[in-house]
Formats: C-alpha cells, structure tokens, sequence
C-alpha cells in the first residue's frame, strides 16, 4: 500500500515527499502533471534536488515511487480506468498539499483548489469504501480565518462564515477544508494550516522566491510603512514538512486541526530588522504607520508599470494584506506533538536573502545528468 501525494513538484511538497522518503518505509503514489514519463521525473528531480543528490533522488524514483501522470483538475485527473482502479485500490492514505496560490485569479483558484480538492477527496471516498483509509491529511492555510487584526487565532475558532475573506486563495481554502468535513465523516482527516511559509531555517537556499521578493522589497527601504511592534507569522518551511509528515504518520494523533506556525512567539517588524540590521551592517528602518494607506496606493499604482519594479510591487500587493492584519495563530497543538518551536525568522532571515540576491531571486538548478539510468516505477499511459 502507499501514501498518495498532491503537489510534490511544489516547494512544500517537496519538504513533504523528502520527508516521508527519510522518515518511512512507504511507497508514495506521486501525482505529477506530465505530457511523458521522462518529464515528469524531470520536474520531480527539479522539484526534489534540493533535499538529494542526483543518486539518491534515482535509487527513490527506482524503488519508493510510482508516478501517476495526470492532471488534479480532471475526471479521475484525466487517468485511464485500470491506472485509477490501481490508484485507489494501492492508496491506503493521503496528503493533499496541490494548490494554485494565485492570490488575484478566482478562476485558477476554483479550479484547483475547488475542483482539484473535490477530485482528491473523491479518491478517498472510493479507497474508503474499498478497503478503508488510514488518513486524510488537508494542507489549508491559516488565511481561511479571513480578515481579522490584532488577535491570536486558536485552531478551533478560525472559520467564522460571516468574516470577509482577503483574497480567493483564502475563499477558496476554507471551502475545501468544508468539503472535507461533509464528504469524508466516517474518514480520520487532520488539517493542517500553515501560516507564511519562508525560506528554511537550516540553510540559506531555496526555491520558493514569490515572499522572498516581497521582503527584499521591504528590507531596502529606509522608512517602513508599518506598526514595529506588530507581529508577523512567519514559519520555516523545514518546520512544516515535518510537521505533516510526523502527525500523518502517527497511529492516533492528538487533533484534527494544526496550525503550522511561530504563534505567540511571532516577531515583531522591529526584532525582525533590528536582527537584519545587526547581521548585515545596515541601518535600522525608521518605521511611519501614518504612510500606510500612501504607501499601499503607490504599491498600486507601480504594480502596473512593466519591468522589475513593477514585478516587486505586484508581489507586495498580494501579499500586503498580510503584513498588515498583526494576527498569529496559536500553535501549541504542533508544538506538544514535536516537542519543539519553530526557528525564529530572524536567525536565518539573512542567509535567505544574501541567497536570493547572489542568485538574482532563481535557484542553480542542476539538469538531469545526460546518461542518466531509467529512472521510475511508473504508471504510463496517463494524460497530462
């Protein structure tokens, strides 16, 4: 039998698939969007060559991985009935991690996160009625709590339907957490809800750049628009990974609901820049709440200009929402159940953005070796 997972070719289900290659004996049942089988080992290789060497990463494909080829937002996701009956009949649980984090398009948000989810639950449903499902585990986001400012969220209270949601991503996820609870009752689910996911605090490298640039943006200004003492949410994505795949792989875990997040122990902007400041000899930011409202026009008004200033200020408008609302979301479920705290972003802040700048915001990836040795347990014949 295998773990089903979504979203391995993404930055944190990369951490999860590594993850469960190091930490358990399963196979895993990857679902890659692929027009072949040499391109789909190509993206999980691109995907996962940040937590393995080239050998090890094959002798995995070789032995621990079947790679389904298929499209999470079609029927069956677009699989042939024998590679689908083989799918549920192989599937004894699941981490659903796939998701379009497309901040301004409703439509790709309903499409993935909707549609994709309700794929993904219908697999479930049908492993479930064959021969019954030992987890489904839902990665959210901690954004399904809507619009909400200064206040700690506790995981329990976090969907409140008369709250107005920032964007469709977060619209999008509270109702696929909903489809879960009302389709999949009789089924042990955990969900889990990250909170803003940067960077790793082990190393400096990464591939996820979108916040990075967000917080280069920040970082070079002399005068910040924001409130010093309030408090950001910020988790290491190293934390996150482990996180799901210690709790999905517990025989009786202690909750249905986890926040993946720094909670109480969140920094604030100024413990944050005075650390930046400390480590990289720069001077401290004068903070001016007062340009707040001035400063999200402009970000407005430059994220319509072409180039890399217009590109940075379009980051900064998705996610200014964010940076703004001084909520963090108790995590002390997660931290009983690890028997340790996320590392605070400032103790690797730096190195992440002395990273992102030498490698102008890309990451080295290195290609698929020429003579490489055929590489995956596959089930061909899928449509991408």
């Amino acid at each position: 039998m295998a773990i089903f997972v979504t979203g391995s070719t993404g930055y944190i289900g990369s951490y999860i698939v590594a993850g469960l290659l190091r930490d358990s004996r399963d196979t895993l049942n990857l679902l890659v969007r692929a027009h072949t089988l040499e391109e789909a080992e190509r993206r999980l290789w691109q995907s996962l060559q940040l937590h393995f060497g080239f050998p090890e990463f094959i002798e995995h494909l070789q032995t621990r991985v079947h790679i389904y080829r298929g499209d999470l937002t079609c029927e069956r996701f677009g699989l042939e009935d024998g590679e689908y009956h083989t799918l549920v009949d192989t599937t004894d649980s699941l981490i659903h991690c796939a998701a379009s984090l497309n901040r301004k398009s409703e439509k790709q948000c309903l499409n993935v996160n909707l549609r994709g989810s309700l794929e993904v639950i219908q697999l479930a449903r049908h492993a479930q009625n064959r021969h019954g499902l030992r987890r489904y585990s839902h990665v959210s986001t901690v954004a399904v709590a809507g619009k909400r400012q200064d206040a700690v969220v506790q995981e329990d209270e976090a969907i409140d339907w008369t709250l107005s949601d920032f964007d469709p991503y977060a619209r999008t996820k509270k109702f696929s957490e909903h489809m879960v609870r009302q389709l999949l009752p009789d089924v042990p689910r955990t969900i889990f809800r990250p909170a803003i996911v940067l960077g790793d605090s082990r190393r400096p490298e990464t591939t996820q750049f979108d916040m990075v640039r967000a917080f280069d943006v920040l970082a070079s200004l002399p005068v910040l628009p924001l409130r010093p003492e309030d408090k950001i949410d910020i988790v290491p994505a190293n934390y996150v990974g482990k996180a799901i795949v210690t709790i999905h792989q517990k025989e009786v875990r202690a909750h249905e609901i986890y926040h993946l997040s720094s909670g109480t122990a969140s920094q604030t902007y100024r413990e944050m820049t005075d650390a930046l400041a400390a480590a990289a000899g720069w001077r401290r930011p004068l903070y001016w709440p007062a340009l707040r409202r001035p400063f999200a026009s402009l970000v407005h008004w430059l994220s319509r200009r072409h180039g890399a200033v217009g590109y940075g200020a379009s980051l900064l408008k998705v996610f200014w929402p964010y940076l703004v609302w001084n909520t963090a979301f108790d995590n002390s479920r997660i931290v009983a159940e690890l028997g340790e705290t996320p590392a605070p972003f400032s103790t690797y802040a730096y190195p992440l953005l002395k990273f992102s700048r030498k490698n102008h915001f890309e990451y080295p990836y290195v290609p698929w070796p020429e003579k490489a040795p055929a590489a995956a347990v596959a089930v061909k014949g899928a449509r991408a």
